[in-house]
């Protein structure tokens, strides 16, 4: 949907002209292919009203959907299950600070929902913009060590945060101990399970600094003293089916690959299922998303079947290797701003996965991920390129696995047909 004068005029006088700005600039920026307008958009728009946010979610249902990974898929599963409703504003470029939610909701229109994947560090300010309905916490874990808060800072952030809003509504991931802490503080948390691969930012408790001990059969968990422990989640998942809080299954059937989107999908409908909607009618939209924002994306070039994965820090890169398939794997790694410029985080990374299968690697950084490999025991060939990576690899399965900025590259390179 996209918005109109008429849709304007139901805005404050500066509101709408500021909003008229955004999606003429966002336009442009398209047009010119110097981008896909999401941050200039909404970067001039505020400029020209600093609460153009506030405005344009006014009188919206909104969800909005944080955590450090799986956030954009998330959000395009949930704006899926809510378009059973009507239609939805979102940020699907994965532009998740003040100047692309308001981008967004300009270009969208007046949308009776709303659902935007918010940036970690700015949930409390887009929370006060917006006045959400429902918030999902999905996971916490080490990002951008160069310039990101330590992921205790964070849920001492959320956690304050949450106290001070008690309409708001939270689904939370009760297997993320740093989570259970920061959503404990809210009036009403809906717990599902989603499971937590990567654990090495949670071996202690924090709220006392005691130690977490985990229950391996299954995702129990709580400290040593006593002080937290792993709620009863209501919303769970049972191989590639969700389980409803009243017991009842629902199989997705989904072309996103991996068991971590299962668990995004039931993140999707226990939100959904706050604003009104069945799973039943909700969990067969999940199947119909096939891409977000270039990610899983398949693409054939030269013979080639390729398959574009994003990974940007150590637990993501553990949910790639996951789905990757049993065939020549390209890794590629840069240190732009988007991505950090610290690399050390790739020695918490165990590529083991990967061993046995053909790894080329390329990327400004390739000669840190060169080491990295070296010393867990991988071989590797260096191919500098993603162009002479297909060229060097028979015609069938090309998996690549890349950081933020690399990702970028590659999907321009595609001539961004993902």
């Amino acid at each position: 949907m996209t918005s109109s004068a008429g849709d304007d005029q139901k805005l404050p006088l500066r509101a709408a002209i500021a909003a008229g700005v955004s999606r003429t600039a966002a336009a442009l920026s398209r047009a010119t292919g110097r981008g896909d307008g999401s941050v200039i958009g909404g970067k001039l728009g505020m400029m020209i009203d600093p609460e153009l946010l506030a405005h344009l979610a006014a009188g919206r249902r909104i969800a909005l959907v944080s955590g450090t990974n799986g956030k954009t898929t998330t959000t395009r599963f949930t704006a899926a299950a809510l378009g059973v409703l009507g239609d939805v504003a979102t940020n699907s470029f994965g532009a998740n600070m003040p100047t692309g939610h308001t981008s967004a909701l300009a270009r969208a229109g007046r949308t009776p929902f709303a659902v935007l994947e918010v940036d970690e560090h700015w949930l409390p300010k887009v929370i006060k913009a917006t006045n959400p309905l429902v918030v999902a916490l999905l996971n916490l874990s080490r990002d951008q060590l160069d310039r990101a808060k330590e992921v205790a800072m964070i849920a001492q952030l959320w956690r304050d945060t949450m106290a001070n809003y008690p309409d708001i509504h939270v689904v939370a991931n009760a297997d993320d101990p740093m989570v259970v802490y920061a959503a404990s503080s809210a009036a009403q948390v809906t717990w599902f399970s989603a499971g937590q691969r990567w654990r090495d930012d949670a071996h202690v408790c924090p709220k006392c600094g005691s130690h977490i001990v985990r229950d391996e059969v299954g995702h129990g968990w709580h400290c040593t003293s006593g002080d937290l422990s792993r709620p009863d989640p209501q919303w769970t998942i049972d191989g590639s089916a969700v389980i409803d809080p009243s017991g009842r299954k629902h199989e997705l059937k989904l072309q996103l690959p991996g068991t971590v989107n299962v668990g995004n999908g039931a993140t999707a409908l226990a939100v959904a299922h706050w604003f009104g909607v069945s799973p039943a009618d909700a969990a067969p939209k999940l199947g119909e998303v096939a891409s977000v924002a270039g990610r899983y994306a398949q693409v054939e070039r030269r013979g080639r079947q390729i398959r574009l994965l994003l990974a940007k820090n150590p637990a993501s890169w553990l949910e790639a290797f996951d789905m990757a398939e049993d065939a020549p794997t390209l890794l590629v790694i840069n240190a732009r701003d988007p991505d950090g410029y610290d690399t050390s985080w790739l020695f918490d990374v165990d590529f083991s996965p990967v061993r046995g299968k053909r790894v080329l690697i390329a990327g400004e950084r390739a000669y840190d991920l060169a080491v990295r490999l070296q010393v867990n025991g991988v071989p590797f060939e260096y191919v500098g390129t993603f162009a002479k990576a297909v060229e060097a690899v028979p015609p069938g399965r090309l998996e690549v696995i890349a950081n933020y900025s690399a990702f970028q590259d590659i999907r321009a390179e595609l001539d961004r047909v993902l």
